[in-house]
């Protein structure tokens, strides 16, 4: 008889252990297949100096992971209330609390698309990029403005903005100023290919040089049918020994993109920007151009064009001429339009 109730003690402490265990499978499966609350992509970003709970912070923000419990159990578990690695990182719909735990924990963040267009001066373009960026601007332009660190990349700072090309590329939202510069120059290198570095080669000109012309070209038109036309006047007078007298210069020497009209008090700014009052190339690109307009002057057009000027329809192209005469005709049809306007 004690032996049938010891047989029968003993299988209930079975039964009891086996619900137990059943229990514990069973919440420790819920835990690790809990997925978070989002229903689409979330992208967050996680400061190099933040802390867990700044993490938790930012995923509470979101409501990313209503069950904080359960995500901080196995956040600890994994190590990662020790170890948060900063970076931008894409929360999807679906992903498991375990998943996410994981990519935190391994750093595991998504580039981010960051596009660089036609900035005019370097402190816009810093701005442009540190506004997508971790960095702040004053650090990107700092670096940027280092003799030293220009003169290793065959750049001043009046040139290094040339160091970009105008693209949209993926890079790490917490990269350093330097990395980030670096990677920049890299795609710049890849962007003077064999075939534009030849052409380059036949014009005698420095990369600078090139860039800095077809700055000019960027800023004297959008038309992509005139560029080649326009770059060709500016290598002519080059080659001839002229002034450029390029009107973007002017607007650049004094400071302000907005300007309509040129006038002779603009002229007279005395800058070394200013190609009215200097022989030769400005210090460097009034601007960052475009492909477009790089390949322009490296196309080399041939013609005998020296002068231009804007066509009085307003159209935003323009008459070209050979000869002093028939650009002062030009000119005089479109000023004629501009005071008709009243500008």
């Amino acid at each position: 008889m004690a032996k049938k109730k010891s047989q029968s003690k003993t299988k209930l402490i079975i039964a009891f252990i086996g619900i137990v265990i059943v229990a514990l499978v069973a919440l420790a499966v819920t835990k690790v297949t809990k997925r978070v609350s989002v229903s689409e992509d979330i992208r967050i970003f996680i400061p190099t100096d933040a802390t867990y709970e700044n993490l938790c912070d930012t995923l509470s923000k979101y409501d990313i992971v209503p069950q904080k419990a359960t995500f901080r159990f196995m956040a600890k578990a994994r190590g990662l209330d020790k170890h948060v690695k900063s970076g931008s990182y894409i929360v999807k719909p679906g992903m498991s609390y375990l998943q996410l735990v994981q990519k935190l924990y391994t750093g595991n963040q998504n580039p981010i698309r960051i596009t660089i267009g036609k900035y005019r001066t370097l402190r816009q373009l810093c701005d442009g990029v540190a506004a997508k960026m971790e960095f702040t601007s004053d650090t990107l332009y700092k670096i940027l403005t280092d003799k030293e660190f220009c003169q290793v990349y065959n750049h001043t700072p009046q040139t290094v903005i040339g160091a970009f090309t105008q693209n949209t590329y993926e890079v790490y939202w917490n990269s350093s100023p330097k990395r980030f510069v670096e990677r920049m120059m890299m795609e710049t290198d890849a962007f003077w290919n064999d075939e534009r570095n030849e052409k380059l080669k036949q014009l005698q000109l420095s990369r600078n040089e090139a860039v800095t012309i077809a700055s000019i070209v960027e800023e004297e038109t959008n038309k992509k049918a005139e560029k080649a036309n326009i770059a060709s006047v500016y290598l002519n007078r080059l080659r001839k020994g002229m002034r450029l007298e390029a009107d973007p210069t002017v607007k650049y020497a004094v400071g302000d993109f907005t300007l309509r009209r040129i006038l002779e008090r603009h002229l007279k700014t005395v800058s070394p920007y200013n190609t009215y009052q200097n022989q030769g190339l400005p210090p460097g690109p009034i601007c960052l151009p475009s492909a477009e307009s790089i390949d322009a002057v490296l196309e080399n057009k041939k013609t005998d064009y020296i002068y231009f000027c804007a066509k009085e329809d307003f159209s935003g192209y323009h008459n070209f001429a050979a000869t002093y005469n028939q650009h002062l005709a030009n000119a005089a049809r479109y000023h004629k339009a501009l005071n008709e306007r009243k500008l």
